[in-house]
């Protein structure tokens, strides 16, 4: 139900009732008895709970927070003996050193979890890690590496057995495998030039319009993510265009969402924006954005 509330409505406006249901159920760890079969399940329920608060207190832009939150929760998924949970963890910290703008951090993290759950890792969540990893490693300038980890986490997605799977792992679909890669290209490109920039793009724009249309419609702020990421791949090949339909679109999203991730998102398309400010499109994406921010 918190995962639900979190994808329809963003982080914002139900953070803290999760953190108060977590706050009882980690009281029951301190406070009450249990056998080692109980034990474990109920650490693993804390983990998984923790990691809903965490990714809301993130997306809420409660960093600290966050932080905690996910400590606490990889304390309990390492008492539940779940290496998959903690993996899961690892990854939502990763995410969250990456939109802080701490890249290397963000990569040791994901290596740290592909170590760490070798044994028990699903096929999900090695695609998930290796589609990460893509993106930093683009972040990073290394795009050869980013080419590798992207090929990686394909082949592996194809290996899926969906009943294998845990429940943590239920939003890494093909849109969402679809919707990383698409960013990681993205910021390949634009460490490209010429023909090879605008390869990448166009690679970019297939996976992210893909991840568009495959997306559920619960994923409210996965969607309006993804319509920005189209608008900053545009961007990248001076398509003014093509980035003021997708900002538009995400904007209307935006409306319905309370996300201070996506907030942030926009903002940094408002700067790729500047360069071409003398076209009337590129200076209207910016208005709309700063009007929206600002509200």
């Amino acid at each position: 139900m918190f995962r639900d509330t979190d994808n329809r409505l963003g982080g914002v406006l139900s953070r803290k009732a999760v953190a108060a249901q977590l706050a009882d159920a980690v009281a029951l760890l301190d406070t009450g008895s249990y056998d080692e079969a109980t034990g474990r399940e109920l650490f693993a329920a804390v983990g998984d709970l923790g990691s809903v608060a965490g990714w809301m207190a993130f997306d809420a832009g409660r960093h600290r927070s966050a932080q905690d939150l996910f400590i606490t929760a990889l304390h309990a998924a390492s008492e539940a003996g779940d290496r998959a949970l903690g993996a899961h963890l690892l990854q939502c910290m990763a995410r969250q050193m990456s939109h802080l703008e701490h890249f290397d951090d963000a990569l040791d993290l994901v290596s740290l979890a592909q170590y760490g759950a070798r044994r028990e890792a699903t096929c999900a969540t090695r695609s998930m890690l290796s589609s990460l990893q893509a993106r930093f490693h683009a972040i990073l300038g290394q795009v050869e590496e980013s080419e590798r980890a992207a090929g990686l986490a394909e082949e592996l997605f194809t290996q899926i057995v969906p009943g294998d799977e845990p429940e943590h792992m239920a939003f890494f679909d093909e849109a969402e495998l679809s919707a990383t890669l698409g960013v990681a290209h993205q910021i390949a490109a634009k460490h490209e030039r010429d023909t090879r920039r605008a390869r990448r793009a166009e690679k970019s724009l297939t996976l992210l319009g893909r991840a568009l249309a495959l997306r559920p419609a619960h994923r409210v702020r996965s969607k309006a993510f993804d319509a920005l990421a189209l608008a900053r791949t545009h961007l990248t090949v001076g398509e003014v265009t093509g980035a003021h339909r997708e900002t538009q679109a995400a904007l209307e999203l935006f409306g319905t969402i309370g996300s201070k991730r996506v907030s942030d998102r926009l903002a940094e398309l408002h700067d790729e924006a500047e360069p071409y400010v003398s076209t009337p499109e590129a200076s209207d994406l910016r208005e709309r954005i700063q009007s929206a921010i600002a509200t």
